[in-house]
């Protein structure tokens, strides 16, 4: 038997755990029918007996408290909703626990921004980690000694699993699934509930509105110049004469600032503007390319796979309006 806790944090993103129970249900009821009765035992963990969300208009009793939950092989963190920095610090009561359950020989699994709890143990200092894309920065951000590999799915190591933003918490539950049991269940599991088990990378989904909570006002003003301009040949040692600052001091702080050098940022820009007009339809992919200033087919090809881990094919054929025409 594998003994599954979900915890329950305040602000808790609610479909995450039930989703969780229902994956695992089905799981217990696939195996019944092969002659294994409760594989999984799961249980909602909190750290009082009745948890609120809206306001009291939901109330979970959980299973068990912090203080007689027992050992778990896997501990769930679900996601959280709103400020993710404040509701962390709502359920510092977990950390301890964590770290305890974790020594002993429990996995981890936090759900998108659930990984700020996990993060915040510092269980995932030096170790690999995926969030929401939206809040990848700020994850960075507030503890810079975890390792962010933003554009999975679903990272693991030492125990500690982490997945991307939204429905992707599916995608790592499928993952724990077939670990824990067989190929055949996590089949099964994809049908029953539509799931697509083939995606591995949420870089596709990302939109790029650059990192502007810096605090430098030269950096903010280039980002700006730059975002009014990406659709020409930005030379950047003339940018830099413009705001009459050397340019390898720009490029500095630039970096230091946003995390992208500037010829990266220009790039992300000029591809957040194609993805755009790609899925507007009104262009082919030459045109879209050209008026950005790109006149090189497999460049373009390569960099836009490189930013959203789709060529632009793919991407119209997945997000455009109309059927894709070259």
């Amino acid at each position: 038997m594998r003994s599954v806790s979900i915890i329950v944090p305040e602000h808790a993103v609610l479909s995450c755990i039930i989703d969780a129970k229902r994956l695992f249900a089905f799981a217990n009821q696939f195996l019944k029918e092969k002659g294994v009765d409760n594989f999984f035992e799961v249980q909602l963990v909190g750290f009082i007996r009745q948890i609120s969300f809206d306001k009291g208009a939901h109330i979970i009793q959980v299973d068990k408290t912090l203080e007689d939950a027992g050992y778990s092989d896997l501990i769930i963190v679900p996601a959280i909703s709103g400020d993710v920095i404040r509701g962390t610090q709502l359920n510092r009561h977990y950390f301890p626990w964590l770290i305890e359950q974790h020594k002993k020989g429990a996995e981890i699994a936090s759900f998108c921004v659930g990984a700020f709890i996990v993060a915040a143990t510092g269980l995932l200092d030096g170790k690999q980690c995926s969030t929401h894309w939206a809040y990848a920065n700020e994850l960075a951000a507030y503890y810079p000694g975890i390792r962010l590999v933003n554009d999975k799915i679903i990272t693991e190591q030492s125990g500690i699993y982490s997945s991307g933003g939204g429905t992707s918490y599916w995608n790592l539950l499928l993952y724990l699934l077939e670990k824990y049991t067989s190929r055949q269940i996590v089949i099964a599991a994809t049908k029953y509930f539509l799931l697509d088990i083939a995606r591995n990378s949420q870089s596709a989904f990302v939109m790029f509105k650059g990192q502007k909570e810096h605090g430098d006002k030269l950096v903010g003003q280039v980002q700006v110049f730059i975002e009014n301009n990406y659709r020409g040949k930005i030379n950047i040692e003339k940018m830099a004469a413009e705001f009459s600052i050397v340019r390898r001091t720009l490029e500095r702080r630039f970096k230091k600032a946003t995390k992208n050098s500037i010829a990266e940022y220009i790039q992300r820009i000029k591809i957040e503007a194609a993805k755009k007009e790609i899925e507007m339809g009104r262009k082919t992919i030459n045109e879209v390319m050209y008026e950005l200033d790109y006149s090189d087919k497999k460049a373009f090809k390569e960099l836009f796979l490189r930013i959203t881990g789709l060529t632009p094919i793919e991407y119209k054929k997945k997000y455009g309006t109309e059927r894709c025409s070259n």
